[in-house]
């Protein structure tokens, strides 16, 4: 049994239209499928990532219309990396954001590679990292369609940070419950505050990683739209996940037990400080109903929900007529 790496993250989104845009025309992501919350299949769920929707590349947004604005705090997932080829790609993606009004701050080093923050339309708390000397977990490839050059596409997710009251609650859930190993610290960006420590899993690498600032400085965030609602782990096939629910049972998490995802299989549980976790397989994966060439070009459902087409698309606008 072994945590492979990063698997997606799914955040949430106010404006399912808006989102499609910015995560396809301006990150130059691939929408790789379009289906609707399992649990609330009145709004979308979305999908991106790259060419293929390869475990390690997948970002994804829940829509919830009525979503207020996020108030950052503590026990939360406060940003999510992306992974871009090498420094070079940064300086093209900082006068992307220029050309496209999107707020973002300076490159500048983090734990040791160059990266670039960024904000989307609702202010969701991103970061592009370079993969310039990375070795570990491999990338995928960027979409051939996409506005934005292969040379310069996001390749993946990077390291995932957590904010979080009490470092040392977190800290044993990673290594001794899901296997990491604390691979360094590197000095916290607000001074006063503890180092942020570095925790990588599998083959290790940028698409590994686990970041974990503790703060004492925030109240607790209010999640609303631009925050984001977990972090999936990979973990190798549905056997396997199986030994994962009891092994988070016999640590005494309450947790889902299996879930069928049906592009993949899934077990969540909350960590000490209560950010949400997930374990995911890699498989089936996205093209189970699709065809590769035309992942996320209409709305899919799985078995379970196909019964329910009509009445579930009656109520979903549709997302190209959406954009204002």
């Amino acid at each position: 049994m072994q945590i492979k790496g990063l698997h997606h993250v799914s955040a949430l989104t106010a404006h399912a239209a808006e989102n499609y845009r910015f995560y396809t025309n301006i990150m130059g992501l691939r929408l790789i499928k379009k289906t609707v919350n399992q649990d609330d299949v009145s709004v979308y769920h979305l999908f991106y990532g790259d060419e293929k929707g390869n475990p390690g590349t997948e970002l994804t947004f829940f829509e919830i219309p009525m979503a207020g604005q996020t108030r950052e705090g503590v026990n939360s997932i406060s940003a999510t990396s992306l992974r871009v080829p090498n420094d070079k790609a940064l300086a093209y993606w900082q006068q992307r954001f220029d050309e496209f009004d999107v707020p973002h701050g300076e490159i500048t080093e983090r734990g040791g590679r160059a990266t670039l923050s960024f904000t989307d339309f609702e202010g969701q708390r991103l970061i592009l990292v370079s993969d310039e000397n990375n070795t570990g977990v491999a990338g995928g490839k960027p979409w051939e369609q996409s506005p934005v050059p292969a040379e310069y596409g996001i390749v993946g997710l990077g390291p995932i940070h957590l904010t979080v009251r009490d470092a040392s609650l977190t800290a044993p859930v990673l290594t001794e419950l899901l296997g990491f190993r604390q691979k360094g610290a590197y000095p916290a960006f607000v001074a006063g505050q503890p180092d942020v420590l570095v925790f990588e899993s599998g083959e290790g690498g940028s698409g590994s990683e686990v970041h974990v600032e503790e703060r004492n400085d925030l109240a607790q965030e209010r999640p609303g739209r631009g925050s984001v609602h977990h972090v999936a782990f990979r973990v190798d096939n549905e056997e396997e996940l199986k030994q994962w629910v009891e092994r988070v049972h016999n640590f005494r998490f309450p947790n889902s037990g299996f879930v069928d995802r049906f592009y993949f299989r899934s077990l969540y549980f909350r960590e000490a400080n209560g950010i949400l976790f997930e374990l995911a397989t890699d498989g089936p994966g996205f093209d189970t109903d699709e065809e590769l060439a035309h992942l996320g070009e209409s709305l899919a459902l799985p078995p379970f929900l196909e019964g329910r087409r009509a009445e579930i698309e009656s109520r979903l606008k549709p997302l190209d007529t959406m954009i204002r």
